[in-house]
């Protein structure tokens, strides 16, 4: 029921645009698997085997800390409406930060809001498809504020206070590099 591919079609690349919700998979060596539900206007499929998603600010860091111990990344869509179908991306991937010189780059593909984090630009090495028989069906209302108005309400300094006091370690206590000066 599952296929394998070595890089996206355009079938699968319209599948992806048109989905609201996405998950992302990391983990370090040791210590907890993450696995992050992501919405908003923050993904982007640049060609068959590259994808770059924009990471918000959030309760924690998990993907960075992860891709800076152990390069390895999956990113999962489900149909909620529609023919069933799940697709998942594997591969590896590199975080830009704000600080970085391909950050301006990036962002002239997503345009970052306040609140803005990282850039996680990953290559795909492995697509697969699966029926996803099983998901249930869900109508998409509409896309929440709730982030963008806390982002917004604390401005850049407020975000890199929050960054300073939440984003800085993971669960298992891994580094983000969220606050290192530029290399």
């Amino acid at each position: 029921m599952s296929e394998k591919f070595d890089a996206l079609s355009l079938e699968h690349r319209r599948f992806i645009e048109a989905q609201k919700l996405f998950f992302v998979g990391s983990a370090a060596a040791d210590g907890r698997v993450n696995v992050s539900p992501k919405g908003q206007d923050s993904l982007r499929v640049l060609d068959g085997n590259r994808i770059l998603w924009l990471n918000l600010t959030g309760s924690g860091n998990e993907t960075a800390a992860h891709l800076k111990q152990v390069n390895r990344i999956t990113l999962m869509w489900c149909a909620f409406d529609g023919p069933p179908q799940i697709l998942r991306v594997y591969g590896s991937a590199r975080v830009v930060h704000p600080r970085d010189a391909q950050w301006v780059e990036f962002a002239t593909v997503i345009d970052p809001p306040v609140g803005a984090r990282q850039f996680i630009a990953v290559d795909i090495d492995l697509v697969q498809t699966s029926c996803g028989y099983a998901v249930p069906l869900y109508d998409f209302r509409e896309e929440r504020r709730a982030l963008s108005l806390w982002a917004e309400k604390r401005g850049p300094d407020g975000i890199a206070e929050y960054w300073a006091g939440r984003n800085t370690l993971s669960l298992d206590g891994l580094p983000t590099d969220i606050l290192e000066a530029p290399e």
